[in-house]
């Protein structure tokens, strides 16, 4: 009796987990493609709340991509090679449906970084990729990440924050104490853009002042200004005036007068560090949705805007899994990254985009993003 109880209780599971089906008709199962690979597929389930989501693994436990509802429709960059791809649903219930897609990849991933005029840089803070991406907290986010590329396997480099962001501005992690306040004066982004004649400026939220270069300010955190920390700058009376409170970006803007480049953070309670990621996305709706829609962006496609977490909630790679987004007229439509990038890629991107020939530190040799345009 029990033996017979068992086998009816595994026939039910079996039958309510696979309790819908995932129909794919890109790319068809068994068949070469060129990258990026075009995925689109619907699902049904017999459960009465509905599906939760569908997302596609490139390898097991690799999951490459997922979105709310019942379909996707996506573009996945993948290196040369076979793979036994699986597209899943969820559905509310608790059960699942699948559909295997074997698919060989003919060649890898192309693209140029595109000549620009201004770029832009959003950190936000210490959240990982899952809590993110398909997050209902972060729709205007998330629908930057649908329109244009999402780069899905972001990992930041360290912890806590201080060495993420030098990694951004200099190639190099330098310090992890979040207390440092000192004057650093290794290779940076700054040098280099004032070498190449390029001009630069940190919008702050919550800065006290023109030019501030003190630890004190809450909510603003000098740790995440890393800018404010390299001699190139506090021991320039000049170029310490390019560090403003973020209150000067949206005149900036209206007046034509923003910097080739333009490194952004909002302040502890928006950046989603203190506050939630619900705030931090009113926020960027609020304070860089003016400037996607301005003809200073997107006039002549050389606008090119990179929201990046600066850390993660685990280690991997160092800093974690975190979501990382690329927006400008010239990034291909919804697409979807599956390289491995970390912050010297960001850097060396924005950089290679404003012309800037010499990088700092690992930028030198980080990949580009150039496959999302």
């Amino acid at each position: 009796m029990k033996k017979y109880f068992l086998i009816c209780v595994t026939a039910f599971l079996t039958t309510f987990a696979l309790a819908g089906t995932v129909t794919v008709t890109s790319p068809l199962n068994n068949t070469t493609s060129p990258s990026p690979v075009k995925y689109v597929a619907k699902a049904t389930t017999s459960c009465a709340k509905g599906i939760s989501s569908i997302g596609i693994y490139t390898a097991p436990s690799k999951l490459a991509y997922v979105v709310s509802g019942s379909s996707l429709n996506t573009s996945l960059s993948l290196s040369a090679g076979t793979y036994n791809t699986v597209v899943q649903e969820w559905d509310n219930c608790g059960g699942y449906a699948k559909t295997p897609i074997t698919v060989t990849v003919s060649g890898t991933a192309s693209g140029t970084v595109p000549a620009s005029s201004h770029v832009f840089v959003v950190v936000e803070e210490n959240h990982s990729y899952s809590s993110v991406i398909g997050n209902s907290s972060m729709p205007y986010l998330n629908s930057l990440a649908s329109k244009y590329g999402l780069a899905t396997q972001y990992y930041a480099n360290t912890h806590p924050s201080i060495g993420n962001y030098l990694m951004m501005t200099s190639g190099q992690i330098i310090t992890n104490n979040d207390s440092f306040c000192s004057t650093l004066t290794q290779d940076n982004v700054v040098r280099h853009l004032m070498t190449a004649g390029k001009t630069w400026k940190a919008y702050a939220e919550s800065l006290p002042s023109v030019g501030y270069t003190g630890c004190s300010g809450y909510p603003y955190a000098r740790k995440h200004n890393p800018l404010s920390y390299f001699s190139d700058v506090v021991n320039s009376s000049s170029e310490k005036l390019n560090l403003v409170p973020f209150s000067h970006f949206p005149s900036d803007l209206k007046n034509g007068t923003l910097p080739n480049f333009s490194f952004i953070v909002p302040n502890l309670l928006d950046d989603a560090h203190d506050g939630t990621l619900s705030q931090a996305d009113t926020w960027l709706k609020n304070n860089i949705g003016p400037l996607l829609a301005s003809s200073l962006f997107q006039s002549g496609g050389t606008g090119i805007l990179i929201i990046v977490f600066d850390e993660g909630t685990d280690s991997t790679e160092g800093g974690g899994h975190v979501a990382t987004v690329v927006i400008g007229p010239k990034v291909k439509p919804g697409y979807k990254s599956t390289t491995n990038y970390q912050h010297q890629s960001t850097l060396r991107t924005l950089m290679k985009a404003l012309g800037v020939t010499t990088f700092p530190g690992s930028a030198a040799t980080a990949k580009d993003m150039g496959e999302m345009f």
